[in-house]
């Protein structure tokens, strides 16, 4: 595999905030420190914590708030909050992955493994069919899943 070419960005002018404070676009917001949650916006809350369950995931609380809200959290630490509004009559397909238009937004979400063999056994046990496997001639291996309302999840185990 040929070496993707990195290009380095250099602002054309300095960013400023709103009260003309300088923004260094090169090192962007350093007190990010890591993704907290995902958000999936979800039909049926039973459905979807049945299968999450089946991945791992403990929950947690919900619904709460006004949306509401669902939360689940993996022991690793991923949090998954189940969006509970969606609407009766809409579509069944994945408006950013299942229709020709390609609509802008979060695609799918993507878990780091250690075991491929291990998540495949676990998956098949599970009743939950792999859509997809992709292998890179690096060794890195990442197959997909659908939830029960197409959302896309995928795992990933690098080389």
């Amino acid at each position: 595999m040929k070496p993707r070419e990195v290009k380095k960005v250099v602002p054309t002018r300095p960013a400023t905030d709103g009260a003309g404070v300088k923004i260094n676009r090169l090192t962007g917001l350093k007190q990010i420190t890591r993704i907290n949650h995902v958000g999936l916006r979800v039909r049926n809350l039973g459905k979807a914590r049945e299968f999450y369950e089946r991945l791992g995931f403990e929950f947690i609380v919900g619904p709460i708030g006004p949306e509401p809200v669902a939360v689940m959290e993996h022991p690793t630490g991923i949090n998954i909050n189940f969006i509970l509004n969606a609407s009766e009559d809409a579509s069944d397909k994945n408006l950013l992955m299942d229709v020709p238009e390609k609509h802008t937004g979060f695609t799918h979400i993507a878990l780091e493994i250690t075991d491929r063999g291990e998540v495949e056994r676990h998956l098949t046990a599970a009743g939950i069919p792999i859509t997809e496997t992709v292998e890179l001639p690096d060794g890195t291996v990442f197959f997909f899943v659908r939830d029960p309302d197409g959302n896309v999840i995928e795992f990933h185990r690098p080389a």
